[in-house]
């Protein structure tokens, strides 16, 4: 499969300072928005409408495949993590209340940081996560919102699906909610990790049935990992990402 060519100036000069627009935009509608709304809905959709516009800019299309939970019923969406794109490609290719778990330390980051603050976002201490997360994603659940993990905690560098961590499936588990495996193809050769380059491409993104976890003990927490590991990994092509590109 032949890479577009690096598109260095127009990520510099064009994408760059779109993205920041959106993200000062939107953000502070978001947070204006967040008075009147203390749920979050009116937040998440302003993020919805930052990550299209984002992969509109970069030239980047969506082929969704599976069957989506229905909607109101909170889950883990637990997805493989290829490119900082990612974010943008799930909140627009699934039309739910999403919520992300994401570092504490992010909420000192203007728009982005406050955003996540504000708008029932799992943040999270990770030298000293606590109870606190428990509690965070029993209120999510309650919301009817659900929640977007990609428990390899960074992103690949070869495109192969890394080992899962554990700590989500253990807190899904004892939250009860299902876990929805979803496989994203193609978002490395968007913008891979280390590379200041924006390719367009078809990304495809595939939903897997959900997988209850009602009923499963703490110990079965390792297991359910390893199992959506190799459903998500199944549906993503090893080494370089497959996708149709555009230069």
């Amino acid at each position: 499969m032949k890479i577009p060519p690096f598109r260095w100036w127009w990520t510099a000069f064009v994408l760059v300072p779109s993205i920041a627009v959106y993200t000062i935009v939107l953000g502070t509608a978001s947070l204006i928005g967040g008075l009147f709304d203390g749920s979050g809905r009116w937040a998440h959709r302003c993020a919805q409408w930052w990550g299209r516009s984002i992969l509109w800019t970069s030239g980047v299309r969506i082929d969704r495949r599976g069957s989506l939970p229905p909607e109101g019923e909170s889950c883990v969406f637990v997805a493989n993590h290829s490119s900082i794109y990612d974010v943008p490609i799930l909140f627009t290719a699934l039309p739910r209340q999403l919520r992300i778990m994401a570092k504490a330390a992010l909420v000192y980051v203007p728009f982005i940081g406050w955003h996540l603050y504000r708008s029932g976002h799992v943040l999270v201490n990770r030298k000293n996560p606590g109870a606190g997360i428990f509690k965070r994603m029993q209120r999510m659940a309650r919301s009817g919102a659900s929640l977007i993990v990609f428990p390899e905690a960074s992103r690949t560098i070869d495109g192969t699906v890394k080992r899962f961590k554990g700590g989500i499936f253990l807190l899904a588990i004892e939250n009860g909610l299902p876990i929805v495996p979803v496989s994203v193809s193609g978002s490395r050769i968007v913008m891979p990790k280390g590379r200041f380059m924006v390719c367009s491409a078809t990304v495809q993104v595939t939903v897997h049935d959900a997988i209850p976890t009602k009923g499963l003990s703490r110990e079965d927490a390792r297991a359910l990992a390893e199992r959506v590991r190799a459903i998500v990994a199944s549906a993503v092509p090893s080494g370089l990402d497959h996708a149709d590109t555009a230069s």
